[in-house]
């Protein structure tokens, strides 16, 4: 089922798809889709969201050339749970994955889950994955043994070792530099390449993965392709190459991100030189929002509130940018509402891949991508998750209702966060009772609206509870049946 095509066995399946009248395909062949996803990147933190002190001219570009998304979400605020969303279409919850997994973690992505890599590889894609994974890292849980041909990356965070500044409040000594760090190894497919990171490698990580992301597109020019490209930027701690070292008002996290904004201009530069420009969907989009604990080192989700770690706004609403000549109109925006986890099954709708027997949760939102007049949002609500398996908010469909449930959540409360690497401490405020806000009149969530609205509260608290018979609900002491385990270390490796 995974051998790759040749482009003469590729056309006739594509000729005989279109016979038994599946969606329409592109006349010479279906799209390249390039997903490039970025690490705690806030939702101002791109030029056409306000970004200030750096600039990002690429992503500027793009967003001239396709659409910007200024409703668009990941389904948790949160490393691992938010990238088992983007590559199953999936709740990060349904399938057993919570939180941010470390080092040694013995659980992972199950075998048993379909990811967007081995989705479109039955239409005979080449797949290739560069960057940060993050769904474990036992051989079992490694991107090649989940669809990617291809792979160099880390298998998490750039911060997953013994002296990070989070635990021992100070940056890491000069000799552990050096050295490296245990835990921190940089994988080319199986291989471990790197053993131990030293911080000069973390600064050649945004160049790296930008290497291989060009390589990948030039030498794959006769199929279709998926590219996903995982940067581990702009997570702390912060690094960056020389040639961008310096440049910014910001500082290093201008730095930083002007670096990513260079990486996509690379990556379409790529894709104009092959002439795959016209027949590729290019998705820029990050995690989760900004660690706000680390203040100068951490971007901003303004007019957002919160960030990382909380269903508010901050932690979930993300700057995404589409781009597909032909395809989504060019120079257009959107503020319907949006997952990652709608991603899934719209790509397996465009190249005609059928979706897994198991069920997901995202659904075919190409009408909104693509600008249809008139077009909707299919789903009743989106529901939101945090911690294990809390239930935390739900919305409407639409995204202009949200109800925040009952919950304990982190905050700086006011204080600013830390410099230079170090973070403030957060606090943590418990939400008493749910509470109601109007994301088109109040997208900072200032008023609560609750007393004002009791149907609409009323229709989201059966959402909720739809939720909770589904997926249950850590907070309610709720099961939920429709939960799948987790990939497990002690499981028989294929």
């Amino acid at each position: 089922m995974h051998a790759r095509l040749t482009a003469k066995l590729l056309a006739a399946l594509l000729l005989g798809l279109g016979s038994a009248g599946t969606p329409a395909l592109a006349a010479r062949r279906p799209p390249n889709i390039v997903i490039i996803f970025t690490d705690d990147q806030g939702y101002a933190d791109v030029g056409v969201f306000g970004a200030r002190g750096f600039q990002t001219p690429n992503l500027d570009r793009m967003a001239t050339e396709g659409c910007v998304f200024r409703n668009f979400h990941v389904a948790q605020p949160v490393c691992s749970a938010s990238r088992a969303a983007l590559l199953t279409g999936c709740y990060p919850n349904r399938i057993g994955i919570h939180g941010a997994l470390g080092p040694h973690s013995k659980v992972g992505i199950n075998r048993d889950e379909m990811t967007l890599a081995e989705l479109v590889r039955q239409r005979g894609y080449a797949t290739g994955m560069f960057g940060k994974w993050h769904l474990g890292d036992a051989p079992q849980f490694l991107p090649t043994r989940h669809g990617f041909e291809e792979y160099f990356g880390l298998l998490y965070s750039n911060d997953m070792w013994p002296l990070h500044p989070d635990l021992v409040k100070l940056p890491p000594d000069a000799a552990a530099r050096k050295r490296g760090y245990p835990d921190l190894a940089m994988y080319a497919g199986e291989q471990v390449v790197i053993p131990r990171m030293t911080h000069e490698d973390q600064s050649q990580l945004t160049t790296w993965y930008t290497e291989h992301a060009v390589r990948f597109i030039e030498q794959h020019q006769a199929q279709p392709f998926l590219l996903y490209v995982a940067h581990n930027m702009p997570h702390v701690p912060l690094h960056v190459s020389d040639k961008f070292r310096g440049k910014t008002a910001r500082g290093l996290y201008g730095d930083v991100i002007e670096e990513i904004d260079w990486s996509v201009g690379q990556i379409l530069a790529a894709l104009k030189r092959t002439g795959l420009d016209r027949d590729t969907w290019v998705i820029f989009t990050s995690d989760n929002g900004p660690w706000l604990s680390y203040g100068n080192h951490a971007g901003s989700a303004y007019p957002l509130r919160e960030g990382k770690g909380t269903n508010w706004e901050g932690g979930t609403r993300e700057p995404c940018l589409m781009r597909w000549p032909g395809h989504i109109p060019a120079g257009t925006e959107s503020r319907q509402m949006l997952m990652t986890i709608d991603l899934f099954p719209t790509i397996a709708r465009r190249i005609g891949a059928p979706l897994p027997a198991h069920k997901i949760d995202g659904l075919d939102v190409w009408p909104i991508i693509a600008g249809r007049r008139g077009a909707k949002n299919p789903h009743p609500a989106y529901w939101f998750y945090y911690e294990v398996n809390q239930l935390q908010a739900v919305t409407t469909g639409d995204g202009r209702w949200k109800l925040q449930l009952p919950h304990t959540y982190r905050t700086l409360g006011g204080r600013p966060g830390g410099r230079d690497g170090t973070p403030a401490p957060y606090a943590q405020r418990r939400l008493e009772h749910a509470e109601l806000y109007d994301l088109v009149q109040d997208v900072s969530e200032a008023t609560d609206l609750a007393a004002q609205h009791p149907e609409i509260v009323t229709f989201l608290q059966g959402q909720a509870e739809a939720a909770r018979a589904d997926l249950g609900d850590g907070l309610t002491q709720r099961p939920g049946p429709g939960r799948r385990a987790p990939g497990r270390v002690a499981q028989v490796q294929p």
